[in-house]
């Protein structure tokens, strides 16, 4: 890699950074943390950035680069890795519109410092974990990494520092989705797992998100250990292992595509519907990993898939797009312009890591009308549970035993058409983890001589199993548009995902609807449900304590009164006991839940992986007050109206702080 060095001038850009410090530029934290790199790094080049910084006066971009240490968290890090400002020394040769050659140096950006005090301290966890459990053998890790900039190299150096201290590390030989990494890791019976990414973040971010032996991602009691491991490093340099004490690097490639994809194809409940019936459809991976898996899927399952060509190109610039999020309409424009052209049936679009699907499908006046992320789940949970009762797989006598599991920020309207099926639902935190938690806990309750080689065995069997002892997973969901079908992933899977979305198509194909007319269908069965999803951006060091200022005023200062309506009740996830529908505690969390008496709601919780504080708003009406476009609008403007209330409220918080 070629670096232009800057040339070093010994300035005294120590006294200009104390002066800044003393007349309030540069957060004291921040000049505690430049220090803490500079004692703590192996790259000399890092002090040749700070110091340009100093010397141009970049104040702000030192705050935002240096005000914290990034934290490990219960997912893993997430960060930035290019900066707003992009010194000389990181720019090297690229030019302005390319990738920088090195990643923004920063305590709070995602580099490699930072990388290897994460991957240093998950290894040293795992280590102790299998001495703990009376296993002494190297531990067995799995990398996967997407398109984004730097994620090939993170991988790499991932890699790198497995080998070296003692690890056999499995990595794959070009950018793959998440969810496909959680299906390596349980095949390979692997002991943990990283995948580096920023899912559907703006380019410049990057991530380093861990798994543990189950698949999913790390919760506790683990979660808690990696984080004491991780956030203890303060230092890039270990020692590497003699040779004979070092792991082996393997590639993993096509062999592991096709696994998956065999057992991806386990989740058509119906083959029968895609025959003959071959819809055209544009899909877009948004630049990211989606295509791998999507492409060959849909059209071995006989869909005439038309990609939009610009955005094939795997580019963590993600040059087509302001955002590679399949949330954002704006995100699906170009594939909606040629799905106009081509007169296509569909447009389905997944995000970089090709966890999350968006889709717009062609509604009975003949136009593209886009789904929201709880519209999508609602339809393929309903379908999934009906088609599930149909073939007798779920009955009057074993419905108890399934479970439909949704984030306490989805829609309601999963609930209602749950239990209307007589099947049940528990509500999570937000997050998959918590999913695949549940998960974990269903498939360890079967007993232990029944569930050997329970992850080799045909998904009928796991499902019988799941029926007979434990609880039978239907599908889970978030409104942020990840979803997931199967047991054999333990994380929200976007090419599963356009699986189950293809064979509710086909279903409403077969009924002579579209997807759209089986949505009205069930809002006329059990009401018009809305949601808005909304939130303030507020970057930076400054927009992280006004975040966590503000999120703590709705904790002790809350509101009595919103929007013309009293406040019937207020959940604290951050004071309260708070016990799921099966009996486990929730986790404390930053989140509280407000219920109207007027029968609407709202959620607010400040973003984990993004600098956002985020507001869920829902709503409930009548099918046909007096029709059901009357109803849908009357509910739609009750949120609006709400919103802008919490809006002007939440200005008036941060103003009076």
């Amino acid at each position: 890699m070629a670096i232009i060095n800057t040339p070093v001038t010994m300035s005294n850009w120590r006294q200009k950074l104390a002066e800044a410090v003393e007349a309030g530029r540069v957060l004291e934290d921040s000049e505690k943390n430049i220090e803490r790199l500079l004692a703590g790094t192996s790259d000399q080049r890092a002090e040749e950035v700070i110091e340009e910084l100093v010397n141009d006066g970049q104040w702000e971009e030192l705050n935002d680069r240096f005000y914290k240490t990034i934290a490990f968290g219960t997912g893993g890090m997430r960060g930035r890795t290019v900066g707003k400002v992009v010194t000389g020394l990181e720019r090297g040769r690229s030019e302005p519109e390319e990738r920088p050659e090195v990643p923004c140096y920063g305590t709070a950006s995602m580099n490699f410092y930072n990388l290897n005090r994460a991957m240093r301290g998950l290894i040293s966890y795992v280590k102790k974990h299998l001495i703990a459990s009376g296993q002494g053998r190297k531990p067995v890790v799995v990398i996967a990494h997407d398109t984004r900039h730097f994620s090939a190299d993170f991988s790499r150096y991932c890699g790198k520092i497995c080998t070296d201290l003692g690890c056999d590390a499995h990595l794959f030989d070009g950018p793959r989705a998440t969810p496909e990494l959680s299906f390596a890791l349980r095949i390979l019976r692997a002991d943990a797992g990283v995948v580096l990414t920023a899912s559907h973040n703006p380019s410049h971010d990057n991530g380093f998100k861990a798994y543990f032996n189950d698949g999913g991602q790390i919760v506790e009691p683990h979660a808690g250990g990696i984080m004491a491991e991780v956030n203890a490093l303060v230092s890039d340099s270990y020692e590497v292992l003699p040779d004979e004490g070092k792991g082996t690097a393997h590639v993993l490639g096509s062999e592991m595509d096709e696994n998956y994809k065999e057992k991806l194809r386990t989740i058509l409940l119906r083959p029968d519907l895609l025959d003959d019936r071959p819809a055209r459809v544009v899909y877009t991976n948004l630049h990211g990993t989606g295509g791998w898996i999507v492409v060959p899927m849909l059209r071995e399952l006989g869909f005439d898939v038309i990609t939009v060509k610009e955005q094939d190109e795997q580019d963590g610039r993600f040059p087509t797009v302001d955002s590679p999020n399949p949330e954002n309409a704006s995100a699906l424009q170009k594939a909606i312009e040629l799905a106009e052209e081509v007169g296509a049936d569909a447009v389905i679009g997944t995000d970089p890591d090709c966890d999350r699907m968006g889709v717009a499908v062609r509604n009975a006046g003949g136009e593209m009308q886009l789904l929201s992320g709880n519209q999508i789940g609602t339809l393929m949970a309903w379908y999934r549970i009906k088609t599930f009762f149909e073939q007798g797989v779920i009955t009057e006598s074993n419905r108890s035993r399934a479970i439909l599991i949704k984030t306490f920020v989805t829609t309601g309207f999963q609930t209602a058409v749950a239990q209307h099926f007589g099947v049940g639902v528990v509500n999570t935190l937000t997050g998959f983890k918590y999913i695949g938690e549940k998960l974990r806990k269903y498939e360890e309750v079967i007993p232990a001589g029944k569930r050997a080689g329970y992850r080799s065995l045909p998904e009928e069997e796991t499902r019988a199993l799941r029926l007979e002892y434990s609880r039978f997973f239907v599908f889970g969901g978030e409104e942020s548009y990840g979803y997931l079908g199967s047991d054999f992933v333990r994380d929200k899977d976007g090419n599963g995902s356009v699986v189950m979305f293809a064979e509710l198509s086909a279903f409403a194909m077969s009924e002579g609807k579209k997807v759209t007319d089986l949505l009205d269908e069930l809002c006329h069965e059990f009401g018009v449900y809305d949601e808005m999803n909304t939130a303030l951006v507020l970057e930076g060091a400054e927009g992280a304590a006004r975040i966590g200022s503000l999120i703590r005023s709705y904790s002790s200062q809350p509101p009595t009164e919103i929007d013309g309506s009293p406040v019937a009740k207020i959940q604290d996830f951050s004071k309260e006991d708070i016990y799921d529908e099966e009996g486990d505690l929730i986790p404390g969390a930053g989140m509280i839940v407000v219920h109207l008496e007027d029968g609407r709601r709202f959620a607010v919780r400040p973003s984990g992986t993004e600098p956002k504080i985020k507001f869920y708003l829902f709503g409930k009406g009548e099918p046909e007050p007096p029709d059901l476009e009357s109803s849908k609008a009357a509910v739609r403007e009750s949120l609006e109206t709400l919103w802008h209330w919490l809006e002007s409220d939440a200005y008036g918080r941060m103003e009076g702080q």
